[in-house]
C-alpha cells in the first residue's frame, strides 16, 4: 500500500507528542475514533479545527530498502496434506486415542465427521486449523496450555515432514511470545498509567509449559536443520532458557554480514546471552529496514527495564 510508510511516520510522529504531553497514543482506528468521541466533548478537537487538513507530502516517504537476503534454509518442504494430517492424527491417536478428557485443541482430529470430511486442499491451510485450534486468533486460553504437550510432540515427530515442524516451531514461538509482545505494543500507556505490565495466567502457563518441553527439543540440536535450530534458539531465548548450545549453535547458521538474517541471529543471541548491550544495537539494525519493528521500537519506554 503506498499510503502505508506515510500512516506509519504519522503513527510515530502523534506517539511521540502524547509522550511528550505525558500520554499516549490510544489506537488510530475509526472504531476507536468513534468510541472517544462518544464520551468527550467535541470541543478542541485538533481533527475539526480549521486547518487541521493538509495536503500529503510529496513526495510520499517509502518505506527502507531491504538488505540482500542471506542462502534459503534447507530441508523447508512442508509435505502433502493427507500425508501430514495422516501424521498427525496418528500422534492424536497415540497420546488421547484412550483418554476421557481430550484437550479441545485435539479432539476435532479425533472426530468421526473429521475423518470423513472434505481432503485439505493444501498443507498450509491444515496447518493454519491446527494453530487456530490451539490458539484462536492468536490469543492464548487454557485450552491453549493444554495443547502444548501435543504440538510439542507433533515438532518431535519425524513423520512430519521438516518444513511443517519448522511452522509449528513458529506457532510455538508466537504463542510463547505473546505477553512480551503485549507489553511492548502497551508500554506507552503503562508508563503514561504509572502502572506495572503484568501478563494473564494463560500467556504466562503457555510460556512455562512451552519452556518445560524445551529441553527434549534441545537434545534433538545435531540432527535438526539450520532452519529448526534458528528457531529453537529463538525459542529457548523467549522462555528464559540458559543454554550453552543453543547460543553457540547460533554462530554456525548461514548468516552473512549485512543481511536481514545476522540482524536476527544477533538479536537471539543478544537475548540469549543476557546482553542489554548488544540488544539495543541489534534492534536498531532490525529497525533499520524493518518498517513494523521501527514502529515498535520509536518508543524509549520499549526498552526500558520492567
Amino acid at each position: 500500500m503506498a499510503l502505508e510508510p506515510f500512516f506509519r511516520s504519522e503513527r510515530i510522529r502523534v506517539a511521540h507528542v502524547a509522550r511528550a504531553h505525558g500520554g499516549f497514543q490510544q489506537g488510530y482506528s475509526e472504531g476507536h475514533a468513534a468510541t472517544f468521541e462518544g464520551v468527550f466533548t467535541r470541543n478542541g478537537l485538533v481533527h475539526e479545527q480549521a486547518g487541521a487538513n493538509v495536503a500529503l507530502p510529496s513526495p510520499l516517504p517509502k518505506d527502507p530498502a531491504r538488505p540482500p537476503a542471506g542462502p534459503p534454509w534447507k530441508g523447508s518442504e512442508v509435505g502433502e496434506p493427507a500425508v501430514l494430517v495422516q501424521a498427525v492424527v496418528a500422534v492424536a491417536e497415540r497420546m488421547y486415542g484412550s483418554a476421557e478428557d481430550v484437550p479441545d485443541a485435539v479432539g476435532w482430529l479425533l472426530d468421526e465427521e473429521f475423518a470423513f470430511g472434505e481432503p485439505y486442499g493444501s498443507t498450509g491451510e491444515f496447518l493454519g486449523d491446527l494453530a487456530d485450534s490451539a490458539a484462536h486468533q492468536g490469543t492464548c486460553t487454557d485450552t491453549t496450555v493444554e495443547a502444548v504437550p501435543f504440538l510439542m510432540e507433533l515438532v518431535c515427530d519425524d513423520n512430519i515432514a521438516p518444513g511443517s515442524r519448522l511452522v509449528l516451531l513458529g506457532d510455538l514461538l508466537r504463542l510463547a511470545a505473546s505477553g512480551p509482545a503485549a507489553a511492548v505494543s502497551l508500554a506507552d500507556r503503562i508508563t503514561a498509567l504509572g502502572g506495572a505490565w503484568e501478563e494473564t495466567a494463560a500467556e504466562y502457563l503457555t510460556r512455562w509449559a512451552i519452556g518445560s518441553e524445551l529441553p527434549r527439543l534441545l537434545s534433538r540440536w545435531e540432527d535438526e536443520s539450520d532452519a529448526v535450530r534458528f528457531a529453537l534458539a529463538a525459542l529457548t531465548a523467549l522462555c528464559g532458557t540458559r543454554d550453552r548450545r543453543a547460543l553457540s549453535g547460533l554462530a554456525a547458521l548461514p548468516a552473512p554480514a549485512g543481511s536481514p538474517r545476522a540482524d536476527a541471529v544477533s538479536l537471539v543471541a543478544a537475548l540469549l546471552s543476557n546482553d542489554r548491550e548488544g540488544l539495543v544495537p541489534a534492534l536498531d539494525r532490525l529497525a533499520s529496514w524493518s518498517p513494523r519493528v521501527a514502529e515498535k521500537a520509536a518508543s524509549p519506554n520499549v526498552t526500558e527495564p520492567r
